[in-house]
């Protein structure tokens, strides 16, 4: 949300183009006298003012440039102009990405899971709140600790939907939750972890090498949006990049919903998980982009 501004203006380098308070999204600044001024008692510190001026004349505390630097591939200076990327390579490239269930048994470099952490915090963020939180599991073994947590929190959620009586409780004061559940999950959930208890396959991050949470903390105007808008990013340059991701959305409401999950992964009081993301390198090889159905779309007014 709004905060106190934290932008500093150099009188002697600003040359008045007015620039920085053209693109100000909350009126923190003005023209006074033919340069730039703070006068407004709110920012969203979104930065547009800084990154615009022409003469460096404008900076934003607690802005760090150095946050968005990636260790495992280039980067190239400068801002990108509009229409100045490959527009077709990068269609093909959200075409291309899979939710990959195929992970090879290959540890995923820790740089790389920072690059994504930078990667994901490039996203838009509602009132530039900016209040992400990742947890990175480094490693196979984080990745299984956090498995086995959510699948004793499924055995339990499964033994309550078996009960006839639980599931009409539901209906009459969970709008059928629980039911619906039954219907839908039990099946599949239930086979999934006698395949893990039987066999040692793994249908929940289907052996995925390493993962990161992304959650929220208070304060986000709207976190579960942000966290799949990062998410996104997050998966693109991972494709790019020569990894597979997924997301695991029974983790997200295994996590929501267990106490003892949140205890586990020293959540912070308010601190909330919206997205988990498997990650590694995997044998899935496509010959095309896998079709879409047809989506609701209208215009309007018609």
């Amino acid at each position: 949300m709004p905060e106190r501004p934290a932008t500093s203006i150099d009188p002697a380098r600003c040359n008045g183009c007015g620039l920085c308070v053209k693109v100000c999204p909350s009126q923190t600044l003005s023209m006074v006298d033919g340069k730039a001024r703070v006068t407004g008692d709110r920012s969203i510190h979104c930065g547009h003012c800084a990154a615009i001026c022409p003469t460096g004349a404008v900076s934003v505390a607690g802005l760090d440039p150095r946050l968005t630097e990636l260790r495992t591939v280039e980067n190239r200076p400068g801002w990108l102009p509009y229409g100045r990327f490959d527009a077709p390579a990068l269609a093909q490239l959200m075409k291309s990405r899979r939710s990959s269930r195929m992970f090879l048994d290959r540890p995923v470099p820790a740089d790389f899971l920072d690059d994504l952490v930078r990667v994901g915090i490039t996203a838009p963020s509602g009132t530039n709140s900016q209040r992400w939180s990742f947890v990175i599991l480094p490693d196979r073994a984080a990745v299984m600790r956090l498995g086995r947590a959510v699948a004793d929190f499924l055995r339990r959620l499964n033994r309550l939907a078996e009960s006839g009586a639980a599931r009409l409780l539901a209906r009459v004061f969970l709008k059928d939750a629980l039911g619906q559940y039954y219907r839908e999950y039990y099946p599949s959930v239930k086979q999934g972890l006698e395949d893990f208890e039987r066999g040692g396959r793994d249908r929940l991050f289907h052996g995925a090498p390493a993962a990161i949470l992304i959650g929220s903390h208070p304060g986000a105007s709207c976190p579960a949006e942000d966290a799949l808008l990062a998410a996104g990013q997050m998966t693109l340059f991972a494709h790019a990049a020569g990894y597979g991701t997924c997301l695991i959305g029974f983790a997200v409401e295994a996590i929501r919903r267990d106490g003892r999950i949140r205890r586990l992964l020293e959540l912070s009081p308010g601190e909330q998980i919206h997205a988990v993301v498997a990650v590694g390198k995997t044998r899935e090889w496509y010959r095309k982009p896998a079709d879409r159905r047809p989506p609701s779309v209208r215009r309007w007014p018609a």
